[in-house]
């Protein structure tokens, strides 16, 4: 059997079938959205940019208007920006219910309830940016399935 010409492949050793012989074996790096590639936001880095986007959520807005190309990224920037309006609900809602319970009971005790939401709230800011920052699609149990959907198109 002959070898192929130099900088030629053989079909079926590497290449995917239809693939032109010289056609490179993997994608460049940043061309398919993952998280070594660059965003239009400065050029950072993918998972850099993600990472930033959960506790800086105006980072993550601008990520969602300017980013078109990368996916990882524009990902994040919609979980973080669904995140942070998640929390803007829950925490209106639990600061009136809250608020008619203290004043029902004449305590404020009932209000150190809601610091314990503001732990909840700072830990699953922290714990998303890590693993954004590790490169991980790591999705939130409805949020994320939300933000796949509008990240993909």
């Amino acid at each position: 059997m002959q070898n192929p010409p130099p900088g030629q492949q053989q079909q079926g050793y590497g290449s995917p079938y239809g693939t032109p012989p010289n056609a490179p074996m993997t994608q460049p790096p940043g061309g398919d959205g993952g998280p070594k590639g660059k965003t239009a936001l400065g050029g950072l880095d993918a998972n850099l940019a993600a990472a930033l986007g959960y506790p800086v959520g105006i980072i993550a807005l601008i990520m969602v208007i300017m980013e078109k190309q990368n996916r990882f990224a524009r990902f994040h920037a919609l979980q973080s920006l669904l995140l942070i309006g998640a929390w803007i609900v829950i925490f209106i809602l639990s600061s009136v219910v809250f608020g008619i319970i203290a004043a029902v009971l004449n305590t404020p005790a009932i209000f150190g309830l809601l610091s314990l939401l503001w732990l909840v709230w700072f830990a699953a800011l922290i714990f998303c940016a890590y693993k954004a920052y590790q490169g991980e699609w790591f999705k939130l149990p409805v949020l994320g399935d939300m933000a796949e959907k509008f990240a993909g198109k």
